[in-house]
């Protein structure tokens, strides 16, 4: 199988790259190198360097290679950000989707996974969230897959194409030779693990008088590679009927839990220092994975935080200064 990867020289495309490979699977990365690295597309990949935004160059790649199936990773992806600029990030994600589907119907091309997000789910009625929970988009940057996810329901009605939609909360860990490299760093775990490297002097903690059992924020991850895992299976399964699936570790982990842990791990002390909340933080988050665990046996091989956060502190030590040399 061919198959063309959006942003797959970020960090869970390149991963997910790493994986397709691994299957004897043909791979092209399409990526603009603007938040992805070079160095981490695999070297038994095909990189063009490309924007989605431009059609043309789209349609020269999909004319060219004529793949059997696209996973679409390519994306703004930070929430933060999204609220302070919700016209670019619905704009972008939307528009270069929509380019990339446009063209894919073009060359007749039948088969998109969308990486896509838990954050669809701002209202959740009962956590862990399932694939029955209502839409509510908390953010433009939810909004902007919640569009893509319906643009694809309309493609496949008019024009066959089967999709699969992954929506998950916090990728984390890493492989041997690929991790977690942005600049800047937003995410909880490499935080935490600079400060284990000497890059920060401390963590903070955004409260800890949540309604939990250590009063800190309830967070669900999922290791990089059983999520590279999930999005080969869901595109394995296309050939039956379209997916949607939500992948989490089905209780979360609080904050206070990963600073723990990677302590442990790195045996150093990792200081932290008590903040205020912020503002829009709910208590607990998580995904329940029941459904494609039933459908497609997929099992984690890294279900436990402490795996994770090894996986993660390996990598950073052997890349100590991420994809830069």
């Amino acid at each position: 199988m061919k198959v063309v990867v959006t942003g797959g020289a970020g960090y869970i495309g390149s991963i997910t790259v790493e994986q397709l490979v691994a299957t004897g699977a043909d791979v092209v990365v399409f990526d603009d190198l603007s938040l992805g690295h070079r160095e981490a597309v695999h070297p038994k990949a095909t990189l063009v360097v490309g924007d989605l935004a431009d059609r043309n160059a789209v349609d020269d790649l999909l004319a060219t290679h004529r793949p059997d199936a696209v996973m679409h990773f390519a994306s703004r992806s930070q929430v933060g950000e999204s609220m302070r600029e919700p016209f670019l990030y619905v704009g972008d994600n939307v528009r270069n989707g929509l380019n990339l589907i446009e063209s894919m119907v073009q060359h007749d091309i039948k088969r998109f996974i969308l990486s896509s997000t838990a954050a669809l789910f701002a209202e959740p009625t009962k956590v862990p969230i399932d694939e029955q929970e209502r839409i509510v988009p908390g953010s433009p940057y939810g909004e902007s897959k919640h569009i893509l996810e319906r643009i694809l329901h309309w493609a496949e009605k008019v024009h066959g194409m089967r999709h699969a939609f992954l929506r998950y909360f916090n990728a984390a860990g890493a492989s041997p030779e690929r991790g977690e490299h942005h600049d800047p760093e937003t995410h909880l775990i490499p935080l935490v693990l600079q400060v284990a490297q000497g890059k920060r002097e401390s963590i903070t903690v955004f409260g800890n008088d949540y309604d939990t059992p250590d009063g800190t924020c309830l967070r669900d991850y999922i290791h990089v590679i059983d999520l590279a895992q999930a999005h080969i299976l869901a595109l394995q399964a296309l050939d039956e009927r379209s997916r949607v699936y939500n992948l989490g570790n089905g209780t979360g982990f609080s904050v206070m839990e990963v600073i723990e842990t990677a302590r442990a791990v790195t045996g150093h002390p990792i200081p932290h220092v008590m903040g205020e909340r912020r503002p829009g933080d709910p208590p607990a988050l998580s995904a329940d994975s029941t459904k494609i665990k039933a459908e497609l046996g997929w099992t984690p091989e890294y279900p436990s935080l402490e795996a994770i956060v090894r996986t993660a502190w390996a990598w950073h030590r052997t890349h100590p200064h991420g994809y830069t040399t």
